[in-house]
């Protein structure tokens, strides 16, 4: 398996980000770190100045997380409630860090809080892409016992993506935990069908099957190295693609 891509890479023009919420919060164990809020964010304004639409669902695991509520004896479709309202705080902090740096952002919630957040309109958010703006998508899909992986792929279908892009920890997708296993192995590629028969974990089933039955590729890329997100798109970089 190769350590770098040198070929040339499709040109995108519009993308959809998934990042957890936990990529939030840098070295701390809970909420939001500013300095690795704004890191992302210059990230993310690299890739803009590409000229390349951009639209992002961030998780909410860094405030609160449904399935944890729901294990602890929480209702399911109270603790997943919460957990949209987490990535509604997410996407305001992330859309102040795109503000700082002069990048117009709107934050599109699928649950109505009109004094934070537009709502999901799908044919004002398409505009709001072709105007150059960056979208965050927040809230999920408006409804419990949906992940944001799943709010991701719906999204980045009906936005027309050409990609999701799925900033992680790691550089790709592994055959098995490679902090944990020194002899853990990197897919340049792998199918949809590959991700859910061996539990790669790429994202929950849902989302894997979405994306597949649209043909639509996720790329897997560790969020944590430095102009990682530009290189891919620039055709370079160390990354996993999910494919038919």
């Amino acid at each position: 398996m190769t350590d770098e891509r040198t070929e040339t890479t499709k040109s995108y023009s519009r993308v959809l980000l998934k990042i957890s919420g936990e990529a939030l919060m840098g070295d701390q164990g809970y909420g939001l770190h500013p300095p690795t809020v704004a890191r992302i964010a210059q990230e993310v304004k690299s890739v803009h100045d590409m000229g390349v639409e951009i639209c992002m669902v961030i998780g909410g695991g860094n405030i609160f997380r449904g399935l944890q509520g729901s294990a602890q004896g929480m209702e399911r479709a109270t603790a997943d409630y919460m957990g949209m309202l987490a990535t509604v705080m997410n996407a305001l902090g992330m859309q102040a860090a795109l503000e700082s740096l002069g990048i117009h952002c709107r934050v599109i919630s699928a649950i109505r809080m009109d004094e934070v957040a537009e709502p999901y309109i799908r044919r004002r958010a398409v505009r709001h892409l072709e105007k150059k703006r960056v979208i965050i998508f927040a809230a999920g899909t408006g409804n419990p016992y949906f992940t944001t992986d799943t709010a991701a792929t719906l999204r980045a279908n009906e936005m027309n993506c050409e990609a999701i892009f799925k900033g992680t920890k790691v550089d790709g997708v592994y055959d098995k935990d490679p902090k944990k296993h020194a002899d853990a192995k990197r897919y340049d590629s792998v199918s949809y069908d590959e991700v859910l028969q061996k539990h790669l974990g790429v994202m929950d089933a849902s989302a894997i099957a979405l994306a597949r039955d649209n043909d639509l590729p996720i790329i897997v890329f560790s969020l944590d190295e430095p102009g990682g997100f530009r290189g891919i798109l620039a055709g370079k970089g160390t990354y996993t693609r999910v494919q038919g």
